[in-house]
């Protein structure tokens, strides 16, 4: 089991990896780390949290595993405050939806101890954000990414995979490009065609009138649109190549649909939406 384990940025994801593991028994001790003392002190207050540091120096001493679950674009920061009370003992993994970049800022500013770090992914989540957010089972049949380097430290994997596997979780190995080719196409896309429809339609002269009928195919499909806007800036700038041949990908296809649209070309559409149909009826277990 972990005898102390660091979460630094409690929030969702967080939050719901202490839980898990509290419900579990497989942690004794854990300490909250972040900017909010008032996202700390309500973490103590609900269990998620034993003990909290506002400085992640002295959040890190003595622990055994330090889950990194911050933005991307506060990954180098963080990681550089870590490096000086790290020992050889402490295991530290991520939650970053992109891995290149942290493995990048992993490389730059964990020096010697980088062979501990274990980058990884849980493939689970929702809109919702804070500690308040968490929830036990949040991981439950869930998978988790890892992607560890040829250098990294094949009992620090071991250490991270047996703590997501706690959780309820199924754990795969995956390289850093596939990763971010991967996510890129069933992640980051979609919240990118869920924020610009909300945008869009909120620039509408009549947006009041059209809000006011939607009904669940639009809350279904904009509900990401939600989610924490700093975390989406920064996974757009770490993984924008993936991201913008996809988006070209797709307006080369929503072009088709208009052509089709224009020239009265049924056959066009029913056949792409036949077929879109029963692809997605493959995937009954989303």
């Amino acid at each position: 089991m972990i005898n102390h384990l660091a979460i630094i940025g409690v929030g969702l994801i967080g939050s719901s990896l202490s839980l898990s593991l509290k419900q579990s028994g497989y942690v004794k001790r854990v300490t909250g780390c972040g900017r909010s003392e008032d996202n700390l002190k309500k973490g103590v207050e609900l269990g998620v949290l034993d003990d909290y540091q506002l400085n992640i120096s002295e959040a890190i001493k003595g622990t055994d595993v330090v889950v990194v679950a911050v933005p991307l674009g506060a990954m180098s920061s963080v990681f550089q405050q870590m490096q000086s009370s790290l020992d050889e003992s402490t295991v530290v993994t991520d939650v970053g939806s992109a891995k290149a970049t942290v493995l990048r800022d992993a490389h730059r500013s964990l020096g010697e101890f980088f062979p501990q770090f274990v980058p990884g992914h849980p493939i689970a989540g929702s809109e919702n954000s804070g500690v308040e957010a968490g929830v036990a089972s949040l991981y439950q049949n869930r998978k988790i990414i890892l992607t560890p380097e040829q250098d990294t430290s094949q009992s620090a994997v071991a250490i991270i995979d047996k703590m997501w596997r706690q959780t309820g979780a199924e754990v795969e190995m995956m390289s850093v490009e596939h990763h971010d080719r991967v996510l890129a196409a069933t992640s980051h896309l979609p919240h990118m065609l869920a924020f610009s429809l909300v945008s869009h339609l909120s620039k509408m002269s009549d947006q009041d009138e059209i809000f006011n009928y939607a009904a669940g195919g639009f809350r279904d499909f904009t509900r990401i649109a939600s989610s924490d806007p700093v975390m989406w800036r920064d996974i757009c700038m770490a993984n924008g190549d993936a991201l913008l041949e996809l988006i070209e990908g797709f307006k080369n296809e929503l072009s088709e649909i208009a052509k089709a649209i224009e020239h009265k070309d049924s056959e066009a559409l029913f056949e792409l939406f036949r077929d879109s149909k029963h692809t997605r009826d493959q995937l009954r277990d989303l």
